[in-house]
């Protein structure tokens, strides 16, 4: 039974991004993985495709052809997508067991009411897969109370929309303490939860929030979140191999490989780490590393980094000078010459 992460999320929130980091992390850790993509705009993707849905359908053509904009193009794109969905599912079954990264497009039409996506990944159910649907969102979303109510909306949205096993995710968490003080701690942000105490944030965001109507509109969409009690945010750092880690523990568990991958006994030891719940970081251990010591724990990682790039070049140094000590046991040897083991060779004239 194949698994896939299906990678969605609005512009500029990391997918492409996500999408080499996470094939890169769980190439290292001896997960066999492909990338689909399935974005026809993206004309350059920096991982390796297994399968691309401009070999089907590109969004110059369609802008070229059916004179369309590009938000339109890429909507026309999922139809014509969906529509020849026997290409795709072809292509996946050339794929066998892989574990499977379905980059997708960023406008948010397609995962909040357009039906063309959530159609493709049904079918795609159909084939065995077990689906986990990744919502990457950008953290700087926290920085202001109206963008992260914004985002609550957003993610309950796609939630309904997609009906799929769901995880939120916010990237970029190493650049949060570049943006400036919070008004509450990371963990307010990541439950989604008391979330009435976000409103007199939005009321001095902006003076016209104070208005009666604003404030009935705000507090009816913060209940309207409360109530469905299904909001809720991991955090990713997609260059810092823990996070990684945390994250993928996380979609293991949604998912259900936490409860037994294809490769079975053939696990390495950091399959059987992650499947089994080796300690990942909790959001206070996100909110220490990234927010209140983040200086801190960059010098100490740049030290570890220093003294292991330092190992490194010892160990290269007792190669070498191990390979020349041979070298000149050879040369000595040659020295010596042939040995007489009682033979004359004597010469016909």
């Amino acid at each position: 039974m194949p698994f896939a992460q299906l990678v969605i999320g609005p512009p500029g929130s990391g997918k492409s991004t996500y999408c080499n980091g996470m094939q890169q992390f769980l190439s290292a850790i001896g997960r066999k993985c492909s990338v689909v993509n399935l974005d026809p705009a993206n004309d350059y993707t920096s991982y390796p495709c297994a399968l691309d849905i401009r070999s089907l359908v590109t969004l110059e053509e369609i802008m070229a052809d059916e004179e369309l904009g590009p938000n339109g193009g890429v909507l026309y794109a999922l139809e014509e997508l969906e529509a020849n969905v026997e290409w795709l599912q072809k292509g996946l079954e050339g794929l066998g067991e892989d574990y499977v990264l379905f980059d997708c497009p960023g406008q948010v039409e397609l995962f909040t009411h357009h039906s063309s996506l959530r159609n493709i990944f049904f079918r795609i159910q159909k084939l065995g897969y077990r689906l986990v649907a990744l919502h990457l969102t950008d953290s700087y979303c926290l920085t202001l109370p109206s963008l992260y109510v914004s985002t609550l909306l957003l993610s309950l949205r796609s939630m309904l929309q997609l009906d799929l096993p769901h995880l939120n995710v916010l990237t970029k968490i190493d650049k949060i303490a570049s943006y400036g003080p919070l008004p509450f701690d990371l963990e307010f942000y990541t439950e989604a939860q008391d979330l009435g105490d976000i409103t007199p944030h939005l009321q001095g965001e902006n003076p016209i929030m104070r208005h009666p109507k604003f404030e009935g509109l705000n507090n009816a969409v913060i209940e309207l979140v409360e109530d469905f009690g299904l909001v809720a945010f991991e955090t990713l750092a997609v260059e810092d191999k823990k996070s990684m880690m945390t994250l993928l523990q996380a979609i293991d568990r949604a998912g259900g490989y936490a409860f037994g991958g294809a490769e079975g006994a053939n696990d390495t030891v950091w399959q059987v780490a992650v499947r089994d719940g080796l300690r990942g970081m909790s959001v206070r251990d996100v909110q220490e590393r990234w927010i209140d010591r983040k200086e801190e724990f960059d010098e100490m990682e740049r030290r570890e980094m220093e003294e292991e790039a330092a190992r490194a070049r010892e160990a290269m140094d007792d190669v070498d000078e191990k390979a020349e000590e041979g070298d000149d046991d050879d040369l000595e040897e040659m020295r010596r010459g042939v040995p007489d083991c009682g033979i004359k060779v004597v010469r016909r004239p």
